[in-house]
């Protein structure tokens, strides 16, 4: 995998001819709405085969191993008949090695809301270990509120992909809801209720697993959470079924705020299978522009994380959106959301150059709309899907889990599926 950055004069067949890649098969494989038109600092997936190189005056081995991200010792093993790796003639053929070693295998989640695009789902499927459908609601008398998911579930099941039930403190029409959960974790006879629903629902909808994504919970209620979590678990995984939490993204077990207070991080990576870690929305609808998911951020959530939950139970959050930004950021404004796609189409429309944040490792740029208001957008790119990925890698853990597949962003799985292999239950 080559993650190319496109600079000025860069059209996709200069490219193309750079890598002896295909126009059309690099257009294919990154989805390009409009191959004709590359936005500068716009980055381009490359899957080559064995490439064939024509060496240009003044390269090295070095230099041409740096320009397609591969080893020099490779190349140098690739290219037996080459006398001095120091020398090259200008018009020489070199092969360039395929580089296709993988960081490992791992669980892949990803939340869907029912009505996603069935085309869509079809095209993410083969990516994914779990299918996690977003929402069943809970009344606060313990009785549930279906969701259309039977095509969901049943796509899912036939692609070897795990549907998992999503329960949230969510109330109809509205969000999560901090009163809903107190009576739902402390009511015992509406938990039972509860509790009973959602055993039955699992079985009648063909259910593989349970995610439980509560939040907003009052911090008083933090241990009936816990007992709740582990009520909930004992009797799930006696009938066979996983159980998974989704959690706010923490940096200390003593974070104050509404969102953390009640997540008990050693209690969930002790009680649960797997462990979501939402680390995305730092830079958030009604919050001053910034990187959704900043990768130094994430860093600190996981150096916590990983102190308190097994590695191997933590599915990292992994952000699908892009946010547009109106300045001067005025609070009670809102950003509007956009798949990632559009964002980079955006910047096209609007001739923005894309920049790169090294600190956070995300894509940004600006522009100025018809009433010469300034905007500022982030999203995520190749390279900063690749930085985020990585940290899997590094820090041990079990997966990722996005949020959500229900928009096309194509290089995302292009990135993913040269760095890991995908892990199957089914």
């Amino acid at each position: 995998m080559i993650i190319y950055v496109v600079k000025p004069g860069d059209t996709l067949y200069s490219i193309s001819r750079r890598y002896n890649v295909p126009q059309d098969k690099i257009a294919s494989d990154n989805q390009l709405a409009n191959p004709d038109r590359l936005v500068v600092g716009q980055t381009i997936v490359i899957l080559p085969d064995n490439i064939s190189h024509t060496v240009t005056k003044g390269q090295s081995l070095y230099s041409i191993a740096r320009n397609y991200g591969i080893p020099l010792e490779e190349i140098i093993r690739a290219n037996p008949d080459i006398r001095s790796p120091y020398r090259l003639d200008p018009g020489m053929v070199i092969t360039i090695p395929k580089a296709d070693q993988k960081l490992g295998t791992i669980y892949v989640n990803g939340y869907t809301y029912p009505n996603i695009n069935m085309d869509l789902l079809q095209s993410v499927l083969p990516y994914l270990t779990y299918l996690s459908i977003f929402s069943t609601q809970a009344r606060p008398d313990g009785s549930l509120i279906p969701v259309n998911d039977a095509p969901v579930i049943a796509a899912a099941r036939n692609a070897g992909v795990a549907p998992f039930m999503v329960v949230t403190n969510m109330v109809a029409g509205g969000g999560f809801n901090s009163d809903l959960g107190h009576i739902l974790l402390t009511n015992r006879q509406v938990r039972d209720v509860y509790i009973n629903n959602v055993i039955q629902m699992l079985r009648d909808r063909n259910y593989y697993g349970l995610n439980i994504d509560f939040e907003y919970i009052y911090p008083e209620d933090r241990e009936s959470y816990n007992n709740f979590l582990s009520e909930i678990a004992t009797r799930l995984h006696t009938l066979g079924y996983p159980v998974m939490t989704a959690v706010a993204p923490k940096n200390r077990e003593n974070q104050t705020g509404l969102l953390y207070e009640a997540h008990d991080y050693p209690a969930h990576g002790r009680l649960m299978d797997h462990v979501i870690l939402m680390t995305y929305e730092w830079g958030y609808t009604r919050g001053p522009a910034m990187a959704i998911s900043p990768v130094n951020e994430v860093r600190r959530v996981l150096n916590y994380a990983t102190s308190a939950i097994p590695a191997y139970k933590i599915l990292m959050g992994m952000p699908n959106y892009a946010y547009d930004w109106t300045l001067p950021f005025v609070r009670g404004s809102s950003a509007r959301q956009m798949p990632v796609p559009e964002a980079v189409e955006l910047a096209a429309n609007v001739g923005a150059h894309i920049k790169y944040n090294t600190t956070s490792q995300a894509p940004y740029f600006n522009y100025y709309d018809q009433a010469g208001r300034r905007h500022e957008v982030w999203f995520e790119d190749a390279r900063s899907v690749e930085a985020k990925l990585r940290l899997v890698n590094q820090y041990g853990l079990g997966g990722v889990s996005y949020w959500t597949v229900n928009t096309p962003f194509p290089q995302n799985w292009l990135v993913l599926d040269s760095l890991y292999n995908i892990r199957k239950v089914l």
